[in-house]
């Protein structure tokens, strides 16, 4: 259904699929980066000792933060590590958006009916391919992100480019570096992409099933906000836990169950939903831009197609 067979239009060829994934991503990202920017410094803060002591949080809610950030950074802030984040887009959305529909019908042996068991296991899949094809660009992605919420010249502001910040990780911590936090990410990213993938598979195919909307812009924004807001309740937990353990210097924690329990027991249970409502704005809107930007995008790309295959 995300690839639209239901749809009036032909099924597009799979790299179709990845290139308009790829692309929707980055748009996506270009949209919603300084909410990624705020998620992610939120879900660090607490990590100093400062902070555990009682002393007041330098940043307050989605939008305190995004002012501090302005304040303190410039607008320029809200978009460090943009271009590892599109890096990240192209390499990660193409995977697991653009090859969902072509697990799925792996899985189901072709199958147009396809169970949730079926749905699910084809998100899993292609969100674990994902992480594995991309989690260099995450780390670095994050990395900035959190480097500009501490002074220069500390240890947390140490990349100056994008490609440095690749070289730099791989020769200070090894190539090991730039896959670092990738087993708690592919858990993330599996849960996120089931979520994501299969509550818009399924709200959409419901919907024109029952016929309460056609296969347009409205449908899509329905389906897509959807998915983004129980993405956001489910995965909100493992987010936090990726974030703090890829941002952390080497040997601050010994792997990501320790760094779980660490803030289990140095912050308390509400240590796994800090950023919450930035991370809901940022995944429902990122959804939302993704998904529509998706549809419109591929529903193009095939168009082109087409007519490039009818003048041959």
């Amino acid at each position: 259904m995300v690839g639209g067979r239901k749809s009036t239009d032909l099924q597009p060829p799979v790299l179709i699929k990845v290139l308009s994934a790829g692309a929707a991503g980055c748009v996506a990202d270009l949209v919603t980066f300084p909410l990624d920017t705020a998620k992610v410094r939120l879900q660090i803060q607490g990590e100093s000792k400062a902070l555990v002591r009682g002393q007041k949080a330098t940043y307050r809610g989605v939008f305190g933060t995004i002012f501090t950030i302005i304040s303190s950074e410039g607008v320029r802030g809200l978009y460090t590590g943009l271009i590892a984040g599109l890096h990240r887009q192209m390499s990660f959305a193409s995977v697991r958006v653009g090859l969902y529909d072509t697990m799925k019908d792996f899985y189901s042996g072709g199958s147009e009916d396809a169970s949730i068991g079926i749905r699910l296991l084809a998100g899993c899949t292609t969100g674990a391919m994902a992480v594995a094809v991309a989690q260099p660009t995450d780390v670095v992605k994050i990395r900035f992100q959190a480097q500009g919420c501490k002074p220069r010249g500390s240890a947390g502001a140490r990349y100056n480019g994008t490609m440095e910040a690749y070289r730099t990780i791989a020769r200070v911590e090894g190539v090991r570096g730039l896959w670092k936090g990738c087993l708690p990410n592919i858990a993330r990213n599996s849960i996120v992409n089931c979520c994501e993938m299969v509550t818009y598979d399924i709200i959409k195919e419901r919907l024109l099933r029952s016929k309460l909307m056609t296969d347009n812009m409205p449908c899509h924004f329905t389906a897509a906000f959807a998915a983004g807001f129980c993405t956001t309740v489910v995965a909100s937990p493992v987010d936090v836990i990726k974030t703090r353990y890829m941002n952390s210097p080497p040997g601050q924690y010994s792997g990501s169950i320790r760094c779980a329990l660490t803030m289990l027991l140095k912050e308390g249970p509400t240590a796994f939903y800090k950023g919450f409502l930035a991370s809901f704005l940022r995944l429902g809107s990122w959804n939302v831009v993704m998904f529509m930007s998706y549809e419109q995008i591929k529903r193009g790309m095939t168009r082109v197609h087409k007519s490039m295959g009818s003048l041959r």
